[in-house]
């Protein structure tokens, strides 16, 4: 069902009110704030079916409305104004970020922290490689060399010392097999059945596929090893949503093994400093299905990319925490792949990508 315009004015006072407060809000507040000439009986109505359409909760009879993740989303995606952050502030996030870039990772974290009042991480990856071509170098009856040309022209190999003897002529079909099948192909796509079709290709019985294939999957995998940063952990703490010990140990916990975020979308971002949000349930991770999560992308040079993010409770200022990690993102792409800075001022053009604009760009 398509809102009307005064259904979104509401739901939007609704958001921004519950945001600055974390009290439901009543449609006396909103008769108060909103200005949007009608009466209170009028925003109960409204507030009423904003309920049951799903994009307002009541948490008891007597209480005013919270917003749902839905709420959160349509509120992220068409009716929140894009902040601009000031002069005096771009100027502040420039200086703070260290020209040594040993040190970046680690300042951009603390300054995300320090300027939102959540967790913050940061977070570098090479981009998925594969592999360009495969070598097989025979050396003698007993071992031969596996050498593998990556996407991003890195070179890695392995010397093989076999427990029966082998030819050089299955050496080099072998070779043919993987450089036919094997080149431009990620690591979960080496499944088993690929395997046993190649050694079938190459006329194997020794079982030199699976050492070829296992070494590739290695190569993959270790290639996709982030960097990754976390600070601000005791941010959650002074949130209303986190009061209870058990709840905020919990995430704490979840966000201080370093392992979870590479879990985190980054292939999912596009250019450089673009925004994501994840609002509650969005986010896959059990641990994080009562927060919001909000990255943004950066160059981070040497053929690798990265992002800058917060944690936090779904009720946080989405438009202001975006605007403040979209001019970090830029200060790191800046400073480690070469990139320029926004003007002062002109940091809101950023593009918030949510989860909803995904699904139509799919089905488009």
């Amino acid at each position: 069902m398509e809102l009307t315009e005064r259904k979104k004015k509401i739901l939007a006072a609704v958001v921004q009110e519950y945001i600055r407060t974390a009290e439901p809000v009543g449609s006396k507040t909103i008769a108060a704030t909103a200005h949007l000439g009608c009466s209170s009986a009028t925003i109960r109505n409204e507030l009423a079916e904003l309920v049951s359409l799903g994009y307002l909760e009541q948490p008891h009879t007597s209480a005013g409305r919270v917003p749902t993740a839905q709420g959160y989303r349509m509120y992220v995606n068409e009716l929140m104004e894009h902040e601009t952050l000031s002069p005096e502030e771009t100027a502040e996030i420039d200086r703070s970020l260290s020209v040594r870039p040993e040190d970046l990772m680690n300042d951009a974290g603390r300054l995300a922290s320090q300027l939102t009042r959540y967790p913050a991480l940061a977070l570098a990856a090479k981009p998925p490689a594969t592999i360009k071509r495969f070598d097989l170098i025979y050396l003698d009856a007993n071992s031969f060399i596996i050498v593998v040309l990556l996407s991003d022209d890195t070179v890695r190999n392995k010397l093989v010392h076999l427990p029966v003897s082998a030819d050089q002529a299955l050496i080099q079909k072998l070779a043919a097999v993987f450089n036919a099948h094997f080149t431009g192909v990620g690591e979960q796509e080496i499944t088993p059945a690929m395997i046993r079709a190649a050694e079938r290709a190459a006329d194997d019985n020794i079982g030199l596929t699976a050492v070829i294939a296992a070494f590739a999957i290695e190569v993959l995998t270790s290639q996709q090893e982030a960097q990754a940063v976390l600070v601000g952990e005791s941010q959650l703490l002074h949130q209303p949503e986190f009061r209870d010990p058990d709840k905020a140990h919990r995430l704490m916990t979840y966000l201080s093994d370093g392992g979870h975020l590479a879990d985190l979308p980054l292939s999912e971002l596009g250019g450089e400093n673009e925004v994501r949000v994840l609002i509650g349930p969005e986010n896959v991770a059990e641990e994080l299905r009562d927060s919001s999560v909000i990255i943004a992308s950066y160059d981070a040079g040497d053929n690798m990319r990265g992002l800058i993010g917060v944690v936090g409770p779904t009720r946080m200022d989405y438009s202001k925490v975006a605007a403040k990690l979209s001019f970090i993102a830029a200060g790191l792409s800046k400073r480690l792949g070469g990139g320029a800075m926004p003007p002062p001022g002109m940091d809101n053009k950023l593009i918030i990508k949510g989860v909803e604009e995904d699904v139509e760009e799919k089905e488009s």
